[in-house]
């Protein structure tokens, strides 16, 4: 591992990681002995980076150096944290993961104040049932949706009746309490929406149908949309 991606890689950590970090935590983030993670802090503060801290007592990042200070009015604050929190309780874990990430990474570059109303925000996201897991690794699947690529799956309904199904993968969807894709089906050569609880041996083909998502998507929301106001009582 190159020392650039090492400081990278420190760095995100210092962002990450509850503060303050011991040097035990953040040189096995890093990959590298206690010895070496003072210099790489020392590097890091060569260069800008705002460190508090020394050895014994962890260290916290108070101002990162690549970034120029972000400018937010409180409710734009509250509504960031409000939305984050809310990816947090209904996510599959890698997003859930990312939303905590981020939330660390916006409380080092926010000025004192603004950075203990994030951390003491009034407005919360919670959910007493959280939604049931995907059944495939959801990454995998939103790669495929980016780059437009055919995915193959198993598939079972609601009565555990299973079918094998290629579809191109537009979108994934939370409704309700669930999960959904929302998808091109090339069985059924229609939109269908399939509960990723209940997909399994996700794999992705070499087919790519690059550049229908988005008119595919536009077209499948405007149906919904139709079905929904057709059954709305004017």
């Amino acid at each position: 591992m190159s020392r650039t991606h090492r400081l990278f890689q420190l760095m995100s950590a210092l962002r990450r990681l509850p503060p303050p970090a011991t040097a035990r935590q953040l040189a096995l983030e890093t990959g590298v002995s206690e010895r070496t993670l003072y210099r790489d802090i020392d590097a890091l503060r060569g260069i800008g980076a705002v460190i508090d801290g020394e050895a014994g007592f962890g260290y916290t990042l108070i101002e990162d150096a690549h970034l120029p200070p972000l400018g937010f009015e409180d409710e734009e604050l509250e509504a960031l944290v409000l939305g984050l929190r809310e990816v947090r309780a209904v996510s599959d874990p890698s997003l859930a993961d990312a939303a905590e990430t981020a939330l660390n990474k916006l409380k080092a570059r926010l000025p004192e104040r603004q950075a203990h109303r994030l951390q003491h925000a009034v407005l919360r996201a919670h959910r007493f049932r959280a939604p049931p897991a995907p059944g495939v690794d959801t990454r995998v699947l939103r790669r495929a949706c980016w780059e437009e690529m055919t995915v193959q799956f198993s598939y079972a309904d609601a009565e555990g009746r299973a079918t094998a199904r290629a579809v191109k993968p537009l979108s994934i969807v939370f409704f309700e309490n669930t999960h959904c894709l929302m998808a091109w089906c090339c069985l059924r050569a229609d939109f269908r929406a399939f509960r990723l609880d209940r997909m399994r041996d996700l794999s992705v083909t070499e087919t790519s149908f690059r550049p229908q998502r988005v008119s595919l998507l536009r077209d499948y929301m405007a149906r919904l949309k139709a079905d929904s106001d057709r059954r709305t009582p004017s």
